[in-house]
């Protein structure tokens, strides 16, 4: 979605990406591994000479079942399974059938940035339609919880505040301030509730989506007001709090024009040991956008389901840090009317979203995982560990620095 709010030079403006309109096409999803079977013999000594005479060599045992883990000439898969079956030697074979994650989160299909198997999926409304992408162009999010989904790291949302009506995210906040114009810290713009569900919405809850870091909690600092207005001087408070709150990880899916104030507060985050990220703009140039270009921020542009650079997404390998999904990424919106559903038709409780702003969030939740594997990192090794460790995809090098963000390979 694109959102036109213009601002004056004192304020904050926030900008969503374009939506692809594209027509249906769902991947075809394979059943069994390629190129292995499973094989148990009644007497492993006669294990070489049955395979031997299938043309097979014997493999290794898969952990204390006794059965063999044996490599087969792609696509002859189910032909070796019923050939050995047959054999008297042989008490069973078996295809090595595929194993997903069974998250139970009820859109949890729909977010390629988590997993993505190629998946065309529509929006809430069913009236968008997002085509087919590319299997694995995605931040490895499934494989990283393996190792860790947060263990509640604290990640601060600078913006517009967090819904307290939405289930997936609300329980997760825990703490509120506002230092925006509006009367409340409550979320009637909507930005800042889609921010927090990509970082921390509860997963295997049965409803909605599922965060990044689903163990994280949320710091939910209003800045921005029920226009997703705000001041240099709003973020500089929100900052601050965020700091003395006990945030390891900062978000800050704004722009604003460069603002020594705003460098200083974020300078003084970092030396108290605050990982702090932002999101690099939806201008589609090179221009530098604050505070994503100050040196201690962690500037992020966006992808789409195929690792291509979206075409709204700010650039600039001279100063882009990293990319990260950014167009349809699903993720919680307030349960009530909210300005960016009613200008861009978009559902209450869950939807789609657009632009660096949902990119960024997806780097914070990534910095919050590897804190979270590595307690005693500093700020700047967990920054390293996220830029260095992220995929080569086009663009790296050109448009950012490092690549496309992957949180398997940062928490391992």
């Amino acid at each position: 979605m694109r959102n036109n709010l213009a601002a004056g030079l004192s304020a904050l403006f926030i900008a969503l990406g374009g939506i692809t309109v594209a027509a249906p096409g769902a991947a075809a999803e394979s059943e069994h591994t390629k190129g292995q079977i499973l094989v148990k013999f009644r007497d492993d000594r006669a294990a070489a000479d049955v395979l031997k005479q299938h043309g097979l060599s014997d493999g290794p045992a898969v952990g204390s079942t006794a059965a063999h883990l044996i490599k087969v000439p792609s696509g002859k898969e189910l032909q070796l399974v019923d050939a050995l079956s047959r054999d008297s030697m042989v008490e069973y074979a078996e295809p090595d059938h595929v194993a997903t994650a069974t998250t139970a989160d009820q859109y949890f299909p729909r977010q390629y940035a988590l997993q993505n198997d190629g998946q065309s999926f529509t929006n809430t409304n069913g009236d968008i339609t997002i085509a087919a992408g590319k299997e694995d162009a995605d931040v490895d999010a499934v494989e990283a919880w393996s190792v860790t989904t947060g263990s509640g790291i604290k990640v601060a949302v600078i913006d517009s505040g967090v819904a307290t009506d939405n289930p997936d995210i609300t329980p997760k906040v825990i703490a509120r301030a506002n230092f925006s114009t509006a009367p409340t810290s409550e979320d009637h713009y909507g930005h800042g509730t889609h921010v927090a569900g990509i970082i921390a919405a509860a997963a295997d809850n049965t409803i909605g989506v599922a965060g990044v870091c689903p163990g994280c909690t949320i710091l939910s600092g209003k800045v921005l007001n029920d226009n997703g207005v705000g001041s240099a001087s709003s973020v500089v408070s929100g900052i601050n709090w965020a700091v003395f709150s006990g945030a390891k990880v900062i978000n800050m899916s704004i722009g604003a024009p460069a603002s020594r104030t705003l460098e200083t507060a974020i300078n003084n985050a970092w030396r108290r040991g605050v990982v702090l990220v932002a999101a690099a703009g939806n201008g589609n140039s090179e221009a530098k956008n604050y505070p994503a270009a100050y040196p201690n921020v962690i500037a992020v542009a966006a992808t789409d389901n195929t690792d291509a650079r979206a075409p709204f997404s700010t650039f600039g390998a001279d100063w882009v840090d990293i990319a990260a999904p950014g167009v349809d990424v699903y993720a919680t919106f307030p349960n009530h009317a909210f300005v960016l559903g009613v200008q861009n038709n978009r559902s209450q409780g869950y939807d789609v979203a657009s632009g660096t702003s949902m990119s960024s969030p997806i780097v914070a939740a990534t910095a919050a995982l590897v804190w979270s594997s590595d307690p005693d990192a500093s700020p700047g090794s967990v920054r390293a560990r996220v830029e260095s460790t992220a995929d080569s995809v086009a663009g790296t090098g050109t448009y950012w620095a490092n690549g496309r963000v992957n949180a398997n390979n940062a928490v391992r």
